[in-house]
């Protein structure tokens, strides 16, 4: 079974929000010269910030914080933000891999920007409501 897709947009004021939260203030998350300066094709989302969009999405489909008991990802691929209004947008989709007896449900997330995969073995474990 799918869930339903969640669509998520990042900006570069989302990046300074995030860095201002987080402490990390990396110039990779918002000078274009640094990042590619160092190899990057420009400035890159803050890799827990994207696994942060992703878990909001699993929060969503759990119906409420106390009922994820499991996530985690691995880092593929750099969220690459521009430097305009629209920024990028993150896709994230799921399907449930397993419904145990004693009610959780397992599901196997997938996280795209611009059609490229930016998380692997991106899992979630949450409780199953109703």
């Amino acid at each position: 079974m799918e869930l339903p897709a969640k669509t998520y947009q990042v900006t570069r004021a989302d990046l300074v929000r995030y860095a201002g939260a987080s402490g990390d203030f990396n110039p990779i998350h918002w000078s274009d010269r640094f990042a590619t300066k160092v190899g990057l094709p420009g400035v890159i989302a803050h890799g827990m910030f994207t696994m942060a969009l992703v878990g909001r999405a699993v929060t969503e489909w759990a119906g409420s914080p106390d009922a994820v008991v499991e996530y985690g990802v691995r880092f593929t691929r750099p969220v690459v933000v521009p430097d305009d209004e629209q920024g990028t947008e993150i896709e994230v989709t799921a399907k449930v891999r397993e419904v145990t007896e004693d009610g959780l449900t397992r599901i196997d997330v997938t996280a795209t920007c611009q059609g490229e995969k930016v998380l692997s073995q991106a899992r979630a474990t949450i409780r199953t409501t109703g």
